[in-house]
């Protein structure tokens, strides 16, 4: 066509018998429009690739959705960036075979997730599943901007906060991993900010020790009661006493040695046993059989949960809001009120950063005016 394609052209265009066919303008070259054998009609910009002179075709946008006048306007915009050595097609066939969030997910479960403890690894696929996959596993990764992100996190936020956070630093870690396999050049989460957390200070009294040893023996399932028992003697983390194994222990020292691959830092830890926690390992010994487990399932692996049992124990012993990690506190509070130092105690709990023993140093306050009284109780308080 000598003249500018106008939209009245356009509208005047027949559809061809078969095929497709193409009107070119007179005033943009590689600039026109393509009219189909069902008459569907769409502007359409022919150039060469400057890198190696390959001929290119690039959809500008259907008819009438774009006018004749905008359509050359945006063919003149892309020739202007073509001469600078930009490649449309090229580029949208990059983005569309670039890794999206579900391939992230993929990747990040195969290579990394797949390393970590079982316990880890649930908490995480739970996390993906429902939480981020829901959300992101359409968008392009290098596309995923700091907005997506904190709507993601406020969304959670609105039902579960720590939880939310949770969510928060899985998907900064799953970014993190994008960057290594340059996937993505920066960390999205990067500004999002944490919902506040309170770190719980709760554990057994006296008296509630006192009434969940005396429920623990009226509890019906005894296996149940059994891993109680073991996580209170021995201040252990509930996946490594459902997990444990008979090799684990040395009845020769009265030692548990839990292997790296079990434990939250990873190494080695080597765990003194009390005459009560030996008797009690001595005790399931005698029924154990040919079981690999302290606790096994009757699927062959070991225990996976307490939860109902745990619920029971609780209301039989008439205590709220504890939970099965909180006799691990527990745990700590006895060694503080006997006078154990705050190192003694991250070494028995198997923490290798002084830091993290550090929360549970509030024990300390309690159990010096719990000595101070003590020592009043002596001396006396009376004044001349």
């Amino acid at each position: 066509m000598a003249d500018k394609i106008t939209d009245r052209d356009v509208r005047n265009l027949p559809a061809p018998p078969s095929g497709n066919r193409i009107t070119y303008d007179g005033e943009v070259k590689g600039f026109g429009v393509r009219v189909t054998k069902a008459g569907a009609k769409a502007f359409i910009l022919n150039y060469r690739r400057k890198i190696d002179g390959l001929e290119r075709r690039w959809t500008i946008g259907s008819f009438p959705d774009w006018t004749a006048g905008a359509a050359r306007d945006e063919a003149k915009r892309l020739k202007r960036e073509i001469d600078r050595g930009a490649d449309p097609v090229g580029q949208q066939q990059t983005d569309r075979s670039a890794p999206t969030m579900a391939d992230l997910c993929t990747r990040f479960e195969k290579e990394y997730l797949s390393r970590k403890r079982p316990s880890t690894q649930a908490s995480y696929k739970q996390q993906i599943a429902a939480d981020i996959l829901p959300a992101m596993k359409k968008l392009k990764v290098a596309a995923v901007t700091y907005a997506d992100v904190d709507e993601l996190h406020r969304t959670i936020s609105e039902r579960a906060p720590y939880h939310a956070n949770r969510v928060l630093a899985l998907v900064s870690k799953m970014f993190s991993l994008a960057i290594l396999w340059r996937w993505r050049t920066d960390n999205p989460c990067r500004g999002v900010e944490r919902n506040p957390e309170h770190k719980r200070k709760r554990y057994l009294t006296q008296a509630e020790l006192e009434r969940l040893l005396t429920a623990l023996d009226g509890l019906p399932d005894e296996q149940s009661a059994n891993i109680i028992r073991l996580l209170l003697l021995t201040g252990a983390r509930r996946g490594e006493v459902l997990a444990a194994r008979w090799d684990q222990f040395d009845f020769t020292r009265s030692e548990w040695i839990k292997p790296g691959a079990t434990t939250k830092q990873k190494t080695d830890h080597v765990v003194p046993l009390s005459a009560p926690a030996m008797e009690l390992l001595k005790e399931l010994k005698k029924v154990a059989g040919r079981a690999e487990h302290l606790f096994p399932s009757r699927d062959g692996g070991h225990r996976k949960d307490v939860k109902d049992s745990w619920a029971a124990l609780c209301k039989a012993a008439k205590i709220e809001s504890l939970r099965l990690h909180d006799l691990r506190h527990s745990f700590a509070s006895i060694l503080a009120t006997g006078g154990a130092s705050l190192p003694l105690i991250g070494a028995l709990l198997g923490h290798t950063q002084p830091s993290t023993t550090a929360r549970y140093s509030h024990i300390f306050d309690e159990a010096q005016r719990a000595a101070a009284e003590r020592v009043g109780e002596v001396v006396g308080g009376k004044v001349r």
